[in-house]
């Protein structure tokens, strides 16, 4: 054990030995000036001062030196855009130059080796995957069609709490993932995951969990390549151990579904599996056929990215509603006065509902679901803002910091939804990438390709929690001290779960339309209440 300390010491002590004495040499190759930032430490760089939670840390370095700052993580030039104006530049005027991703090791060990839609290389290959999301999941058409499903499962998840609102408090995370896993699975595999009895489903929400805590590690392989093979924080090992329970399920999938394909060939199979499984052989475009690999990583990237982050969005917006019970009373009154007492919220019902919406862009804007855009590769040198960009620096959009400017937002760190209605200070914003002071879903080519699913998802289900319960927090837990604190990980999470207790306030027979909890014979088991 001596022995092979002594050895990593050594190699360690002369890979040190050697960075320090070449890195005049690598920082002195950029023939401009970089954008300003903190003095990197030997070796690893800025590391140390990401912090534990490294959009907050992120920020504070910001407002020392400017919206457009350089870091130097490892071995690799970071920029951070921490402005609208400066996300702008990366994202729309540069966009084409920013649209590829860097090297990772969640991408590399989880993803398929970069195989799947979010990681993939800019090129044909990555329209290819990208127009099959847009076309088969994303279209207006495509999501017209499954509306019933979100309207059902959702509905499903409303029954329950009902049934929970006089027992003992409820987690309201895990349950709202419940909801909107099942309502993209139903999509996806014409099939529920959770509550189907299959005993997969529990392990399968704790292996999203453990992807996006893993994946919102700064990696130091990722940063100093002769590294990498240590693997000195573990992450590796993770990330192989978890691609391979992912790939066993999302295998099961493919196999189970072919089979059921192959029983029932006469049926019309509607769900995106079944379509992508027949783009095998006749897939058209540039990107040529699409393989069983890219179908898992595909479904892989769907179920992470499509159900964490609303379901987490919804919680962050009810932990706010109730800290502002004012705020929840008035979007109460908005939706007595176009829905009515005698049904439940629908689609066609949220155009109307203006507070409503204004309620999910303040949450949207405090509470990104993804705080630091996932990380974009520049391909050639350019310049930003009279600075020098290298070829090959990562950039950093720190969404979180840019919907907190206290330079664009009056009273940043208030939740106020007026701010977007007529006659507020953005009553215009656009949260779908078009105005960059709050970019949820990202911006350019590489914006959230699900953007307007999650954006349908979460008006319904928070229009329907706040139109069918008031909420309790726990005996003895005042409102002002309920805790706000973030988690991170990829997503932002909650760093204290949402316990509270659902009061229903509709007649009862609108709720005793959802029979024995079953809408269209699909039971609401795996809620667990």
């Amino acid at each position: 054990m001596t022995s092979l300390a002594l050895i990593l010491y050594s190699m360690l002590v002369a890979f040190f030995l050697y960075c320090l004495l070449n890195l005049r040499t690598l920082l002195n190759r950029h023939p401009g000036r970089l954008p300003p930032g903190p003095k990197p430490w030997p070796l690893i760089g800025n590391l140390p001062h990401l912090g534990p939670v490294p959009h907050h840390s992120i920020a504070s370095m910001a407002r020392k030196y400017g919206p457009l700052m350089h870091l130097r993580l490892g071995l690799v030039n970071v920029v951070v855009a921490a402005s609208a104006s400066v996300a702008a530049q990366f994202l729309k005027v540069h966009d084409a130059n920013f649209s590829s991703r860097p090297p990772n090791s969640g991408a590399k060990h989880i993803a398929y080796n970069y195989q799947d839609l979010v990681f993939a290389p800019y090129g044909p290959r990555w329209r290819m995957l990208r127009k099959i999301c847009a076309v088969h999941l994303f279209s207006t058409k495509a999501l017209d069609d499954f509306r019933h499903v979100r309207q059902e499962e959702i509905a499903i998840l409303t029954r329950a709490l009902v049934s929970a609102g006089h027992a003992k408090p409820v987690n309201l995370g895990p349950l709202l993932n419940v909801c909107t896993t099942n309502a993209l699975a139903r999509v996806m595999l014409g099939r529920r995951v959770f509550g189907d009895g299959d005993g997969k489903a529990d392990e399968f929400k704790q292996m999203v969990v453990e992807l996006m805590v893993l994946a919102g590690v700064f990696n130091i392989g990722d940063f100093v390549p002769a590294l990498e093979w240590l693997d000195l924080q573990g992450v590796a090992a993770k990330m192989k151990k978890l691609h391979g329970r992912f790939d066993s399920f999302l295998t099961d999938i493919m196999e189970e579904h072919k089979i059921s394909q192959g029983r029932d060939r006469d049926q019309n199979h509607t769900d995106l599996l079944s379509t992508l499984i027949s783009l095998k052989d006749n897939a058209d475009g540039e990107g040529g056929k699409i393989s069983d690999t890219e179908i898992k990583a595909l479904l892989l990237d769907l179920f992470t990215a499509g159900t964490d982050t609303s379901s987490s969005t919804v919680e962050w917006a009810i932990a706010e509603l109730i800290r502002h019970p004012k705020i929840l009373t008035r979007a109460q009154q908005e939706l007595n006065s176009v829905v009515g007492p005698d049904r439940l919220v629908t689609e066609s019902d949220l155009a109307q509902l203006t507070y409503l919406q204004a309620i999910i862009k303040e949450t949207f804007r405090l509470h990104p679901s993804t705080p630091l855009s996932l990380p974009r590769m520049a391909a050639e040198s350019c310049e930003i803002n009279g600075y020098f960009i290298p070829k090959g620096s990562t950039l950093l959009v720190n969404v979180w910091a840019i919907a907190r400017d206290p330079d664009v937002w009056a009273n940043p760190l208030e939740f106020l939804p007026e701010r977007f209605l007529p006659g507020g200070e953005k009553p215009n914003v656009d949260i779908r990438g078009n105005d960059f002071e709050v970019i949820p879903f990202g911006a350019g080519r590489r914006i959230c390709a699900g953007m307007s699913l999650g954006l349908r998802m979460v008006q319904l289900l928070t229009a329907t929690l706040i139109q069918s319960f008031n909420w309790d927090l726990p005996e003895g837990q005042l409102v002002e001290k309920l805790n706000m604190d973030e988690a991170y990980g990829l997503t932002l999470q909650r760093a204290e779960s949402l316990m509270v207790h659902p009061r229903p306030r509709l007649a009862p027979h609108v709720y005793l339309g959802l029979k024995c909890c079953q809408v269209n014979n699909v039971s609401c088991m795996g809620y667990g209440l």
